[in-house]
């Protein structure tokens, strides 16, 4: 019996452009793809700011994870990428409340850029509902 695909959206019109979903979930594993602070107007969030921009990608993840039928405790490894490492204790602040005991595995990193300078951070999720 094999395990169906499933693509799930954010609207996004960039989704087909790049061709990417927004998360994809095969059996019961969920991956979802690089989040950016963006608004619900497209806009960035918290512009100068990496703990807002940080605590809005979780937003946007915890909303694929549930379109994906997951939450945050099925979290279990997170990818935070910077653009400027001395964010890191700031943002790390904001992924300790909210993962403070779902404790996933976690990498840290800075990049070179981002597709808009604005966006200091972005989030990778991976979980696993059991």
């Amino acid at each position: 019996m094999s395990n169906p695909r499933r693509l799930i959206s954010s609207g996004s019109p960039l989704e087909p452009v790049i061709g990417f979903s927004r998360a994809v979930r095969v059996g019961n594993t969920i991956c979802v793809s690089g989040t950016a602070p963006i608004g619900e107007n497209g806009g960035t969030v918290g512009v100068g700011d990496a703990a807002a921009q940080m605590r809005r990608c979780l937003e946007i993840a915890e909303r694929a994870l549930q379109d994906a039928g997951a939450s945050l405790t099925d979290v279990v490894r997170t990818r935070v990428l910077l653009q400027d490492i001395d964010d890191w204790s700031a943002v790390a602040a904001v992924h300790g409340q909210c993962f403070s005991t779902i404790r996933p595995a976690c990498t840290v990193c800075q990049v070179g850029r981002f597709i808009d300078p604005q966006w200091l951070v972005e989030l990778e999720v991976d979980a696993v509902v059991t």
